[in-house]
């Protein structure tokens, strides 16, 4: 029997860096045919995975090769669902809805590339990623550790600091925080933070205008309030994205700091 997680077809992917190979996999979720990018060195080791889980909404804020590439260049095999409804895969995004089990069942897709260190499965997400990543961790008891860099964890939160991104939830999500209350708190992981088991680290620019700095303080009450283990990474200066050597310089540390989970 086929089941979520099962790799429907992979196709090579241009690479922008010679050492790291790119595919393109289509996989199940919920039963929907779901794409994503894999990268892996090309030179075989055991390498560690990580779950790459992409910031915004549909085409904005896109899987980019060259990212995931920066990744496996530090010594891991990652693996960056698209979303459902995305690239050409079947459903449609739900702002952390139903595609939620996209981010789940790509651990599977990643552990099938994996010769070894199967136990070694991290989660790194950016804005939109962070609540995606709260929730695999939630949902599954396999995750080694949890990156969230200037990352959503409140969905309310979300609606009601970006005017810009209203109209958009409404649509996806069916209606406000007022008038469809449910909606909005099911997709909120704050409220099951005591069922993380993850260490987390929080990463966040205190400037930041997209994800405010508000949400990590939220995730960082949630986790301590339940006696969670993470740690936080919080720049003053900096604002929703890094000055571009500070953030690879951060990229760096971050593997760095999976690999010592």
């Amino acid at each position: 029997m086929v089941t979520d997680g099962y790799i429907v077809s992979k196709r090579d992917y241009p690479s922008p860096n010679p050492h790291i190979r790119l595919q393109e996999i289509t996989y199940l979720s919920d039963g929907l045919k779901v794409k994503g990018l894999l990268a892996e060195p090309i030179v075989e080791g055991n390498y560690e995975g990580i779950v790459y889980l992409r910031g915004g909404m549909q085409h904005i804020g896109m899987v980019r090769p060259s990212r995931i590439a920066q990744f496996a260049s530090q010594g891991f095999i990652v693996f960056a669902p698209y979303y459902r409804g995305n690239r050409g895969g079947e459903g449609r995004d739900e702002f952390a809805g139903g595609d939620r089990s996209d981010a789940v069942y790509a651990v599977d897709v990643l552990k099938q590339h994996m010769l070894a260190n199967k136990d070694r499965i991290h989660l790194y997400a950016f804005s939109r990623g962070g609540i995606m990543a709260l929730w695999t961790a939630i949902l599954r008891d396999d995750i080694t550790s949890v990156v969230t860099w200037a990352g959503v964890s409140d969905v309310v939160f979300t609606y009601n600091e970006r005017e810009d991104m209203r109209r958009m939830m409404k649509r996806v999500i069916g209606g406000t925080p007022i008038n469809m209350p449910d909606a909005y708190r099911e997709r909120t992981a704050l409220f099951r933070a005591n069922e993380i088991e993850a260490n987390i680290l929080i990463i966040h620019g205190m400037k930041d205008e997209n994800v405010s700095f508000e949400q990590a303080i939220l995730l960082e009450d949630a986790l301590r309030e339940h006696g969670r283990t993470y740690e936080t990474w919080f720049y003053p200066e900096y604002t929703h994205h890094f000055p571009a050597e500070h953030n690879a310089q951060t990229v760096r540390d971050l593997c760095d700091w999976m690999k010592k989970q």
